[in-house]
């Protein structure tokens, strides 16, 4: 059974930093893609950020540019995101997943595999 653990979520003020980690099983993905997924109350889920989990590339939404740094510890299973600047619209539930598929657009892979979400709140 694949298992990604999300933590790291909580509560922030509009400006804060928070960052969220997930333990991969980095094998399931060697040659695929991980990622970072968020759902506020009544919208969709977005992609908000990914990596290929060997070779290093990347792939934001335009909100996370500039923002939000997507990173791992291949030797701790680990994937992170490193939120800085929130704002009230980052509000969601963060998701991390994992695909066994590479693409240069890492967004549009498809993820199979699911965190249980962290929430994330940010107050003005």
């Amino acid at each position: 059974q694949v298992q990604l653990v999300e933590s790291g979520g909580g509560l922030a003020q509009a400006g804060d930093s928070l960052r969220l980690s997930c333990v991969v099983p980095g094998r399931t993905f060697i040659d695929g893609s991980v990622g970072w997924f968020r759902q506020a109350p009544g919208k969709a889920r977005e992609f908000v950020a990914g990596m290929w989990w060997v070779g290093g590339r990347t792939d934001y939404a335009d909100f996370a540019k500039g923002r939000f740094t997507v990173s791992k510890d291949t030797s701790k299973n680990t994937l992170f995101l490193q939120m800085n600047n929130l704002t009230p619209q980052d509000t969601a539930v963060y998701y991390c997943a994992g695909s066994v598929f590479r693409s240069t657009v890492i967004r549009s892979v498809k993820y199979d595999y699911w965190g249980q979400g962290t929430q994330v709140t940010v107050s003005s």
